[in-house]
This record gives structure tokens, sequence and C-alpha cells, in this order.
């Protein structure tokens, strides 16, 4: 009986994760494979492609700047630091992850339209949300921060708080501190946070097609062809965007991140 069990428990193992790696890659697969090289070739040439493919990844560039810039202070704070509330603070950076992403895109658009404090202020600045390149960063950087602070938080996490004291009981200041020491053993998980920023962002559609549907970033775009031509024709852009965020996947794992060991 026992070995029956064994071999029962062996068996589910093995065929539930053959199934998941087959679930999650004979769609995709197939997706690569199904147009032909003409229609992929022409895809590849086509202008509005080169730049909604141009448009999104610069944009989620842009969301990942944003990210390392205003993101790492607070990923920081959160690792090290105590202070009433931070379960809640916690929280809210994780509900865009959860959220229906309509409801980021209707958000937006509510706290920025001309009608609020908010919204008055950036439209005597000159900085229009809707339909802008300026509106989709916003939505990018909305959906892609997350995922930054959840990897600079555990990368800073990852070492141990007796360096830090050491270096200030030395006379280094704060700035000093982090500079020195924090970030020369945390730049590994900023780089992946910026990367997981980075491809979350340019796999956005939901909230981007309520903020901007025009000018077009890929996904959108390549919802455009399939409403409009069918799936034949979303089927070359869709290639794209797999292999981009392929690529993005690949950087990130070649990444060696250090243990709590090594440092």
């Amino acid at each position: 009986m026992r070995a029956f069990f064994g071999f029962l428990h062996n068996f589910w193992f093995a065929f539930s994760s053959l199934l998941i790696i087959l679930y999650i890659a004979l769609p995709l697969g197939k997706t690569i494979t199904a147009p032909t090289m003409e229609r992929l070739l022409e895809t590849l040439r086509d202008p509005d492609v080169i730049a909604s493919v141009w448009l999104s990844m610069s944009t989620a560039a842009t969301a990942g700047l944003l990210a390392l810039v205003f993101g790492t202070p607070l990923a920081y704070l959160l690792a090290r630091s105590k202070f009433p509330g931070k379960r809640i603070v916690e929280s809210l950076i994780d509900l865009p992850i959860m959220i229906p992403h309509p409801v980021i895109g209707i958000s937006i658009l509510t706290i920025t339209n001309p009608n609020t404090y908010f919204g008055s202020i950036l439209e005597s600045l000159g900085v229009e949300i809707m339909g802008t390149r300026t509106g989709i960063v916003s939505v990018l950087f909305f959906v892609g921060l997350p995922f930054y602070i959840s990897a600079v938080k555990t990368g800073v996490e990852s070492i141990p708080v007796r360096l830090e004291k050491v270096s200030r009981s030395l006379g280094a200041s704060k700035a000093q501190t982090f500079l020195r020491i924090t970030l020369p053993l945390s730049w590994r998980h900023m780089l992946v946070g910026i990367i997981m920023c980075m491809a979350r962002a340019l796999s956005e559609f939901g909230a981007v097609i309520i903020v901007a549907y025009h000018p077009m970033i890929a996904p959108v775009l390549m919802y455009e062809r399939f409403t409009a031509y069918g799936l034949a024709w979303s089927q070359p852009v869709a290639v794209i965007l797999i292999l981009v965020s392929l690529l993005f996947f690949i950087g990130m794992r070649a990444i060696p991140l250090p243990d709590r060991d090594q440092i």
C-alpha cells in the first residue's frame, strides 16, 4: 500500500507538472508558428507596427526609469523601517496587481480630468493625459511599480543591517552608506526590478485602452487588427510581443542574484 501511494504521489506530481508546462507552452508555441514567414516579414516592415512597438518599448523604459527614481526610496524604507501603517502601505502598493486593469484607467482619468484640483493643475501646466504619450507612461508606471518595489525591497532585506551600521559608526552619512554599501549590494535586484517593471508595462492593455487608445501601443494595435481583420492579422503582432517578452525574461534570469550568505 505504501508503495502504491508513493507511485501515485510521483505520478501526480509528474503529470500535473507536465500538464502545466504544456498548458503554457503549447498556445504560445502555436501562436509563434502560426503566421507564415511572408506575413511575419510584412508585419515587421509595417510602419504602424514599428511605431507601436517602439512606443511600447520607449514608454515601458520611461516607466522603468521612473520606478528606479521614485520607487527606490520607498522600497528601502519598507525594507529597513518599522512604522505605523506599514502593512497598509504595502497592501496599497500591491493593489494595482489585484484590481481589474480598466479600473486603473478609469481611476487615472478620474484624478486627472480638468474638473479635479489635481487635473486643473496639470491643465495649467499644459500636461494632457487622455490620448497622449504622457497618459500611457502614467498607466505603465502605475502597473509596473509594484514589481520594482517588491524586487528592490527583497534585495535590501538580503543585505545584513550590520554592514550599514558599521558604515554609519565609521562616520559615513546615510547617503554615503546607501551609495557605498546598499547600492553596490542591491543593484542586481534593482536591475531585475526594472526589467520586471518594463515587462509588465509592455504587456498592459486594459488600462491603456481607456486612457490612450491613440497613439497605439503594440497590444492595442494587436487588438485593433484582431477586431478589424481577424486572428490571422493579429498573430504576427502577437509573435513580436511574445519574443520581446521572452528577451526580457531571459535577461532577468541571466542576472545572478547573491544569497544572503554570499554578502
